[in-house]
């Protein structure tokens, strides 16, 4: 790196650390002349960083708000405390956040020297967020694979399927995602040669090998998701009509409890899966919605016979 650019990366490190320098103080700080610093200023804002520069008493160069964020420069201490709370965001079940702050969280992980990491590690352990009940997700795992689709290498997987059988995956990574609380790998499985949705509660461990692949033609992923965690890994899928507005059965029915769409103004359809008709039946009850069934035919039975139950433990008048 040139002393010219060092320069820059000091004198931007300097902007960031206070709300205003003069010319002189910069000057001093950085052992050049106030010409150069003037130089320097005009590279900065060159790349994209606005420097105004206020004359007058108590003037002086600072670091202004732009229409873009330009690149940060972080000290080792603020390194850490936005890892941890990137750590937090994602942990934290807030719909929108927590990819946005995995994104992030690869991106400083992967330049944050082995150091920093170990501190990061430390202090996330000592620090926790209040969420609803869910299943637990392994943050190094969860770094692990949105740093592996980032760079496009297979990843071997120790995973457990649903009756509790654990395997040897090797897959090619996608896409990492969160649905209704849980978090989602969207894959190539090579062994099977298909794509497969993988929840990463139920990834014991990860790692990464040396071998790259070529990405292939990707179907809708978070349609697939969506649909292999409500529909497909189940032997029933049904298809039921909700007398309420898309937005009000969204209240009560989570993403990875069925597919959602609206029908007019008043309803909405509503799909999903199981491995027990009455199971399902109850639940559509549980909602409290008037409901009408689409499909299948044997539902509408089971509701009936739920019903009748229900009234045979009503006691008659008188």
């Amino acid at each position: 790196m040139t002393d010219p650019t060092r320069r820059v990366l000091r004198l931007l490190s300097l902007l960031q650390s206070r709300p205003v320098w003069t010319g002189p103080e910069l000057a001093a700080e950085l052992g050049v002349t106030v010409r150069s610093v003037r130089r320097d200023v005009d590279r900065l804002r060159e790349l994209g960083y606005p420097v105004p520069a206020d004359r007058g008493h108590g003037g002086g160069y600072r670091l202004g708000r732009g229409r873009r964020l330009p690149p940060l420069l972080l000290q080792p201490e603020e390194a850490v405390a936005a890892a941890v709370g990137l750590r937090l965001a994602a942990a934290s079940g807030i719909d929108g956040l927590g990819e946005a702050a995995l994104r992030t969280l690869t991106t400083l992980d992967q330049l944050m020297p082995p150091g920093l990491r170990e501190e990061v590690s430390a202090v996330a352990g000592a620090v926790d967020v209040v969420v609803p009940p869910g299943p637990s997700v392994d943050a190094d795992v969860l770094v692990l694979l949105a740093r592996a689709v980032r760079t496009r290498v297979l990843v071997r997987l120790d995973y457990e399927t649903r009756d509790g059988r654990r395997a040897e995956r090797r897959i090619e990574p996608y896409r990492v995602l969160s649905l209704g609380r849980r978090w989602y790998l969207f894959a190539w499985d090579a062994d099977r040669d298909d794509w497969r949705t993988f929840r990463l509660d139920r990834i014991h461990g990860a790692r990464t090998t040396t071998f790259r692949f070529v990405p292939r033609p990707v179907p809708d992923v978070e349609e697939h998701v969506r649909r292999s965690v409500t529909t497909w890994a189940y032997a029933h899928t049904v298809r039921v009509r909700l007398l309420v507005p898309l937005e009000r059965a969204g209240e009560v029915v989570p993403p990875q409890a069925g597919r959602l769409t609206a029908d007019g103004p008043g309803a909405c359809v509503l799909e999903a899966g199981g491995d027990d008709l009455a199971g399902i039946a109850l639940h559509l009850v549980r909602t409290g919605f008037e409901l009408e069934v689409l499909d299948p035919p044997e539902l509408t039975a089971v509701l009936q016979e739920m019903g009748r139950r229900m009234l045979r433990a009503v006691p008659g008048p008188g």
